[in-house]
């Protein structure tokens, strides 16, 4: 309900297009840059280093550059632990964000990285070393601008503009498409790591969750990223995906009546469950009183102390007997941990993504006598951790955190693990400035206390002040999380309101008996939609020779004016009478369940097929909304709008490619009826493409031509339609399959009186 909440659900199958060979083309120029970007970094730290005696301030700017090119660089985060240096850093960032001159900063480097926001971006420089050859190769053109000078051009012909505009678009798509797959393999050299954000097994990148330390099979990255990762690690580069349904979490959720749960750590999270799930959250006592002792975190300057510290710790508690639990964050430290364990021969398990399939098996034996387990995050692993024999006399089990989690709900679940119904148990976690959450978050006010106390290599740092500064950086990330969640909900609202209606619409489709009301209503939207366009002039005159090319490029209607004055209401009321005479007679050609289930698969496909089309075409909109603002203009208005727009032509489309496509069907055996379709006078018979296995070819495109020496309806010998049979006149207006039902029952009118 929580964690997982900031990314949506996602349902996804690869496409049609062949396997895209730029990630392997753009690698190689890729890799050099990040090669450039390292030497630069490392030299840029050198020269700091040299001068940080001499000119602290001119050093501290060389290290602010270093850390926003290669932010986790060994040697600069070595220099950091030195006394003083943070402080200076930060003190150089404060003045050059105030003048707001960051960015002169950044074009000294090839790229730059911004961790907390998960954004990397090309500088004019690293632009140039990509492509020294071609100084134009990351612009852009604007298609606007484009296409408005070759309109104007008079020396160009009709064919040399559509030429000119065709190669623009050409040059606009491949210069994006470079620009996309370079950055996105930026993204994976630079902020994505191995075994920790993801794993490779069999030739394969598997996303590893960073809440339970699981992977996540079958998942993979959007928009290229995942596709970026394996030409990093020189995998097999799988088919591109495309988005065939998605919803956010919390939007999953709220689609139940009820909606309840238990978990020993909500409290912190009370005010979100109130907000987006109306939600309240109540503690109840445990069982048994809670008799853990749950020590201050214990902070080292850098990791090689904090490994050291830890490795002396389990030392001690194993000689004793008492079980040990080491929790980390990631499949690389815990393997790190595990190579230096084995070194000082220390017996032990591991339990991360890579050695899942006995995870039972290893928590299990986790609270035996002397037994020492390595774990990622313990949140989520659900089987139970029962004390050994006379475990309960060695202070119970023994929990050591590696680092600090971004949610506090992780270090607490870690923490849970142990002392439960009663029994005795400890907790410690092991920090360091150069862990993530404290680079980013807290190190600055930790780093000066320790500048202060003046400590000594290897000496560490416990105080209840310092397990609160901690804590109010997770309270930091957690709101900052909580943003983005609440952010991604607003959005997501818009799209919610269109999704309950395509899927109403898909579900009746499956399991609605009367699909000829359906259609029905759908040529009474396509009839509004024609008389409100341009086959309507201002005046209100109706242009019959465009109104009968749509009728006939949709519904293949040979639309007869005869007798019909320019009355809107007239028009209408023909138009449908006409085309429901016309498709009703098709039906009868057909045995009725065949054309059933034919009708069924047309809406369905036509369906989905346009609702993909439309998930795309937000993603899109969504992107580059928020650049709105920039004009003074509320990018979530704007979004709203202009997604209530796209999703009213999406709607008016699917009916006019429904139409299309059953309306132009021929049915097999149509040749031995040739003699009963003259005399009805029309000429049904398209060419239109196969659908499955059902007797039927379905399709769409412009009406047919009348194949020479067939007869017309004006050359029938006279033969005239049936007259359509003459509806009752209706008082009150048709009342939609999605609107209230008359009868006041507040339900809609498919679910009461229009069953």
């Amino acid at each position: 309900l929580v964690d997982e909440a900031r990314t949506p659900l996602i349902i996804s199958g690869q496409v049609d297009s062949p396997i895209d060979a730029r990630y392997t083309e753009v690698k190689p120029k890729v890799q050099q840059l990040i090669r450039s970007q390292t030497n630069l970094v490392n030299s840029l730290v050198a020269e700091a280093e040299k001068e940080w005696e001499k000119e602290e301030y001119a050093a501290a700017t060389k290290m602010l550059i270093a850390s926003r090119g290669m932010p986790k660089n060994r040697k600069l985060m070595k220099m950091f632990q030195e006394t003083g240096v943070q402080a200076a850093v930060r003190s150089v960032e404060n003045n050059y964000m105030r003048d707001k001159k960051l960015h002169e900063l950044d074009e000294e480097l090839f790229f730059f990285v911004d961790e907390k926001s998960h954004i990397i971006d090309l500088t004019d420089k690293g632009r140039v070393h990509i492509s020294p050859d071609n100084p134009d190769a990351f612009i852009i053109p604007d298609l606007g601008e484009a296409f408005h000078t070759i309109e104007n051009d008079s020396s160009l012909s009709p064919e040399q503009q559509l030429q000119k505009k065709g190669a623009v678009q050409e040059l606009h798509s491949e210069r994006s498409n470079t620009i996309h797959h370079i950055s996105q393999l930026l993204r994976a050299y630079a902020l994505y790591e191995k075994d920790v954000e993801y794993v490779v097994q069999d030739g394969k990148v598997l996303i590893v969750d960073e809440f339970t330390g699981r992977i996540l099979p079958g998942r993979r990255y959007s928009d290229g990223l995942h596709q970026a990762l394996e030409a990093k690690e020189g995998v097999m580069i799988e088919k591109e995906t495309q988005t065939i349904a998605t919803i956010t979490i919390q939007n999953y959720f709220r689609m139940y009546e009820k909606l309840a749960g238990m978990t020993g750590t909500a409290a912190t999270e009370a005010l979100e469950f109130t907000q987006i799930y109306k939600l309240e959250v109540t503690s109840i006592p445990t069982h048994e009183p809670v008799i853990r002792t749950d020590n201050d975190d214990l902070v080292y300057k850098t990791k090689r102390e904090k490994y050291n510290a830890i490795l002396d710790e389990i030392e001690g508690l194993h000689r004793k007997g008492q079980p040990i639990l080491v929790g980390t964050i990631s499949v690389e430290v815990s393997e790190t941990l595990s190579r230096m364990l084995k070194r000082r021969g220390i017996p032990h398990n591991v339990l991360n993504a890579k050695q899942h399939q006995r995870e039972a098996e290893i928590v299990l034996r986790a609270g035996q006598r002397g037994a020492v387990t390595l774990a990622t995050n313990m949140a989520g692993r659900g089987t139970d951790i029962k004390l050994g024999e006379g475990v309960t006399g060695l202070d119970g089990l023994h929990i050591l955190g590696t680092e600090r989690h971004e949610s506090r709900r992780i270090d607490l679940q870690l923490r849970g693990r142990s002392g439960r119904q009663g029994d005795p148990g400890s907790s410690v976690f092991f920090l360091c400035l150069e862990d993530d959450l404290m680079r980013l978050f807290s190190s600055d006010r930790i780093a000066r206390l320790m500048d202060r106390m003046g400590l000594p290599e290897g000496e560490v740092i416990t105080h209840r002040f310092v397990t609160k500064s901690i804590e109010r950086a997770q309270k930091r990330v957690e709101s900052r999380n909580f943003g983005i969640r609440k952010h991604l909900l607003e959005y997501d609202d818009v799209m919610n309101r269109q999704r309950e209606i395509i899927y109403d619409r898909r579900n009746y489709a499956l399991h609605g008996q009367k699909l000829l009301s359906e259609v029905e209503e759908m040529v009474t939207e396509l009839t509004d939609s024609l008389l409100q366009s341009d086959t309507v002039a201002t005046d209100g005159t109706i242009d019959f020779e465009a109104l009968r090319y749509e009728l006939g490029n949709t519904l293949l209607l040979d639309f007869q004016v005869g007798g019909i004055d320019g009355d809107l209401e007239v028009v209408k009321k023909s138009i449908q009478e006409q085309a429901m005479t016309q498709y009703t007679f098709k039906r009868s050609l057909a045995e009725p369940e065949a054309f059933a289930h034919f009708e069924r698969y047309v809406i369905l496909r036509t369906v989905d097929e346009k609702w993909q089309q439309h998930l795309y075409s937000m993603d899109q909109l969504r992107e580059g909304i928020n650049l709105r603002a920039y004009g003074q203009k509320d990018p979530l208005l704007e979004y709203k709008r202009e997604a209530s727009d796209i999703f009213m032509e999406m709607l008016d489309d699917i009916n006019r490619t429904t139409l299309r496509r059953l309306f132009g069907v021929r049915i097999a055996g149509l040749e031995e009826q040739r003699p009963q379709l003259q005399r009805v006078g029309r000429q049904l018979q398209t060419s239109h493409a196969e659908a499955i296995n059902m007797g039927f070819m379905a399709g769409g495109g412009p009406a047919p031509q009348q194949p020479q020496g067939q007869p017309t309806l004006a050359g029938m010998g006279g033969a005239q339609v049936p007259p359509a049979q003459r509806k009752p006149v209706k008082v009150a207006e048709k009342v939609g399959r999605n609107d209230p039902c008359p009868c006041g029952s507040r339900k809609k009118y498919k679910k009461c009186h229009g069953s």
